[in-house]
């Protein structure tokens, strides 16, 4: 898949930020821009938990990519005065993986587990007493003489992140205490993080471009962070380093970001479904097919934000650009379509 500044998922630049600049993640709840019912139901249970003097209940968090999901899981452990080890699904291969790692936990720590839903299904399975009784069940030798051990784990609370809730299996789901979606930013929000981060990385920036970019950056503060990079750099090399509007327009111009924050794929998968069916509905294989993208790739990279934007819509029998995407694209509607065949919006 080709590099898009506009995709949410982190890139090696973005773990480079943190390790070279100041951090741009908010540290507790004062600094976390949005998400605020979200940060309301979090902060109750901290405090109970706090006032119990009883360990958080397991997290499960989840959403797109882009949202926070990582940074709320750091917030949380700074709220909780507690220790956090991150690590994500994928690295965890083998059951001694998670062995090694929860008996190294101390009482009130926090594990937070990233792209959860790719845990090894036999790991999962040694996570699932863990989880439930801060109990671990290990096998000794192997063979005849092989034996089980139960070994008592700290009482210690474990975050997971997903970007797809639904890939968890059912007895692992169950055993989060409290399971929340982190959902899509405002406009107002974004620009108050573009005008936090620029402020943190000593760029100048004006009301008028924080609000430019913020329309630009698909509701996502990854995006909107990253966006405000690329724009510093050309404000460095085709101006005095002050970012104002004209010279967000101008980066975004040479950066293909559209004033919806469309760049050239979202364009195309949606003049795809205009130009071959007539604005759908169309199946997402068939769609795949056509752009040459994995359905996965369409599922939860590019639908996601065109769903919340209103410019396609899923149908029964598949996907169907909306009204407003023919009067974005500037294309004229099919004359056997009446407007109200289209998705209101």
């Amino acid at each position: 898949m080709i590099e898009r500044i506009v995709d949410a998922t982190p890139k090696v630049e973005d773990v480079q930020e943190q390790e070279i600049e100041t951090s741009l993640r908010p540290r507790d709840f004062a600094g976390y821009i949005g998400q605020k019912r979200l940060k309301q139901n979090l902060q109750l249970a901290i405090s109970a938990a706090k006032k119990r003097g009883e360990p958080l209940d397991h997290v499960l968090l989840y959403g797109p990519p882009g949202l926070g999901k990582t940074t709320m899981a750091t917030v949380i452990a700074t709220e909780m005065s507690a220790a956090i080890r991150v690590t994500s699904g994928p690295a965890i291969e083998r059951a001694g993986d998670l062995a090694s790692l929860l008996t190294n936990l101390q009482d009130g720590d926090i594990l937070f587990i990233d792209e959860i839903h790719r845990l090894n299904r036999t790991v999962e399975e040694v996570l699932y007493s863990a989880m439930e009784d801060f109990k671990l069940d290990i096998m000794l030798g192997k063979g005849p003489s092989a034996r089980s051990m139960r070994l008592d784990l700290p009482k210690f609370t474990i975050i997971g992140a997903t970007t797809r809730a639904g890939a968890l299996a059912a007895p692992l789901r169950d055993r989060f205490g409290m399971i929340h979606r982190l959902e899509f930013y405002d406009p107002t929000e974004i620009r108050q993080i573009i005008i936090r981060a620029a402020g943190i990385l000593n760029i100048q920036i004006d009301k008028k471009a924080a609000e430019c970019l913020a329309t630009r950056a698909r509701l996502t503060p990854r995006i909107a962070n990253r966006l405000l990079k690329r724009v510093r750099d050309f404000a460095d090399v085709n101006g005095d380093g002050i970012i104002d509007e004209p010279i967000s327009r101008r980066a975004m111009a040479l950066l293909e970001v559209d004033e919806l924050g469309l760049d050239p794929a979202d364009r195309s998968l949606l003049l795809a479904i205009i130009e071959n069916y007539n604005g759908g509905p169309v199946g997402v294989e068939t769609l795949s097919a056509l752009t040459a993208e994995e359905r996965s790739t369409i599922e939860d990279f590019y639908e996601p934000f065109l769903m919340q934007i209103g410019l396609l819509e899923r149908t029964p029998r598949g996907r169907k650009v909306t009204h407003r995407a023919y009067r974005h694209l500037g294309k004229t509607l099919p004359k056997n379509e009446s407007q109200s065949s289209f998705a209101v919006e």
